[in-house]
């Protein structure tokens, strides 16, 4: 051994100990196990401290996986829901409380009709562990009720959660309208109105979402189909005066929700502000050659506030996005492009004599002209024998001039939202058009309506919100392995589009997050998570769970959400 060089020696003594008659304790070495293989001296380690060992090579071992089940994509929603204590929310322990939260879960993870669903939950570990595998539909419809029960006061603890505000401004809230489709034509609440899934035809109920500024949601609503926008906004407003008292609030809508009258009924019940857009026809008012709304006010800079007499108390703040002069003016042409092709063809058949007289020409010009709406810009010459298509240069440049304007009408004073806030607090209705696509198609899959019972429409609307309330925070705390923005830069110009980060961009372009696992969407996240079995293994007349070595991408989500992947899930 060259000088200055150690050699470890290690030996395997087995020792027990005993107690000697002075009461001192003693030591014995009964062997000497060092010249064992390591393997068997580990085995002789295993057996003292009383574990089984098989030969796993026997074929006569005993050892039997009885069943395997896909289990990571339920416990991570479920360790989500136990994080915003959803359980709790629902109300105390009962068996309809478990079967309402594997009816949430469930449309987080699979949404499917309850048909469809009743039996999946005994092929994945949500089924066993939860207690509702074989539950029957006549349960699962009493669940349904017991939650529709429990709905204000659910909304009213999400409203105190959400809807507080700070002490530089007060609570502000968001709200949309959106419709779906009936199947079957036995639901009272069902009506003939406008079909925002473009489903015309069909009947639809409509409801109305109610979300905190961020896009959290916090109440819904269930409307007939054939009730107009400004009434639900009403019904909303009560909502959340009576049963949630809130009295000092913000409502945010779109420039068809807040109207001029709903205004005049806001006023009137008092503690509650607005923030609203200005339609096209009072826009085009403010800019007439007397009024506030001057192109030179955007010279140099993208938004600037405006009074009128119209509005006394209001604050008018005038914004005008390039960005979207540019889209609009391009849409315009395109439409324009496209009405101009069809009057072309009746041009075409009128000179070649397969269409004659003004009104046979008339009636064929009528069925096409305002198909895109573009019959304003366009001026027609009808003979008996021809058709002469003009544009209205004039009136076109008068809407071209007001391209990519829009104006921010509010009651919110100065000095709590600064006009840049202003517009930043319009613009985040996005979220809850957000909240909709998720609702209703990209994750939750609400549409189509099956129930008929309007208590049981309204239960089904319910657990969509709260499905989504789930998935709002899940999305957020799994975006490291989605294509999810991260941390998305803020505005400099709240008028100017949004962007996205370096990193989301890195994403995107390699398909690979910051710690190089697969970036996925967050509906193929949870597919890779339900690769996670628990297994029930049988080893002679011992039974017990395991639950399969998880890939990288698998721990990380759990990571993610600051929690040890579970052997079982709890409610």
């Amino acid at each position: 051994m060259a000088s200055g060089e150690t050699h470890e020696y290690v030996s395997s003594l087995l020792r027990r100990s005993f107690r000697r008659p002075d009461g001192r304790v003693g030591k014995q070495t009964l062997a000497n196990l060092s010249a064992l293989p390591d393997a068997a001296i580990d085995a002789v380690e295993a057996v003292l401290k009383g574990k089984t060992l098989l030969d796993a090579d026997a074929v006569d071992s005993g050892l039997a996986v009885t069943r395997s089940l896909p289990h990571g994509h339920v416990a991570l929603v479920a360790a989500q829901a136990a994080r915003l204590s959803l359980p709790q929310l629902l109300g105390p322990p009962c068996r309809e409380r478990d079967l309402a939260y594997a009816l949430i879960v469930s449309r987080v993870v699979r949404p499917r009709p309850k048909s469809a669903t009743l039996p999946w939950w005994e092929d994945v570990t949500l089924g066993p562990d939860l207690g509702v595998a074989g539950a029957s539909r006549d349960e699962v419809y009493a669940a349904m009720d017991w939650l529709h029960a429990r709905q204000d006061a659910i909304e009213a603890e999400l409203a105190r959660r959400h809807l507080r505000g700070d002490d530089q401004r007060g609570a502000m809230a968001m709200f949309d309208l959106s419709s779906s489709w009936v199947e079957g034509s036995c639901c009272p609440l069902a009506g003939r109105g406008y079909s925002r899934d473009g489903r015309k035809g069909t009947l639809q109920i409509e409801y109305g979402l109610l979300t905190d500024r961020v896009g959290r949601p916090v109440a819904i609503r269930v409307f007939p189909g054939n009730t107009a926008d400004p009434a639900a906004f009403i019904e909303a407003v009560e909502v959340v005066r009576t049963k949630f008292g809130i009295g000092e609030l913000t409502l945010v809508g779109d420039r068809g929700m807040i109207t001029s009258a709903r205004i005049e009924a806001l006023k009137e019940l008092g503690g509650l502000s607005w923030i609203t857009c200005l339609r096209a026809p009072a826009i085009k008012a403010l800019a007439a050659a007397d009024g506030p709304l001057q192109m030179s006010l955007f010279d140099a800079q993208d938004l600037a506030e405006i009074t009128h007499p119209d509005y006394p108390g209001e604050r008018l703040i005038a914004c005008r996005n390039p960005a979207l002069a540019q889209l609009r003016a391009a849409k315009r042409e395109s439409m324009l492009t496209a009405t101009e092709a069809l009057l072309n063809k009746i041009t075409i058949r009128a000179q070649e004599g397969k269409l004659a007289g003004a009104d046979g020409i008339g009636v064929a010009v009528g069925k096409v002209i305002d198909k895109y709406k573009m019959a304003k810009h366009l001026t027609c010459q009808i003979t008996d024998t021809s058709l002469t298509v003009s544009r209205d240069q004039a009136g076109i440049a008068a809407e071209a001039a007001l391209d990519g304007i829009y104006v921010i009408r509010t009651s919110v004073p100065a000095t709590v939202l600064d006009a840049p806030a202003t517009v930043g607090a319009y613009k985040d209705l996005a979220h809850v058009e957000r909240d909709f696509r998720n609702i209703k198609a990209d994750d939750l899959d609400l549409r189509p309506i099956h129930h008929y019972l309007p208590d049981r429409v309204r239960a089904h609307v319910l657990i969509c919100m709260l499905a989504q309330y789930l998935t709002w925070h899940l999305r957020r705390a799994l975006a490291p392995l989605t294509y999810t923005d991260e941390h998305p830069p803020a505005r400099a110009n709240p008028v100017a589009p949004a962007t996205r980060s370096t990193t989301a961009d890195r994403k995107a372009a390699r398909h690979t997050t910051t710690e190089d696992l697969p970036v996925r969407s967050f509906r193929g996240l949870l597919e890779h998570l339900g690769t996670l079995t628990r297994s029930t293994i049988t080893i002679g007349d011992r039974t017990f769970d395991k639950i399969s070595t998880p890939t990288e991408t698998q721990q990380r989500a759990f990571n993610l959400l600051g929690t040890p992947i579970p052997l079982s899930l709890e409610s």
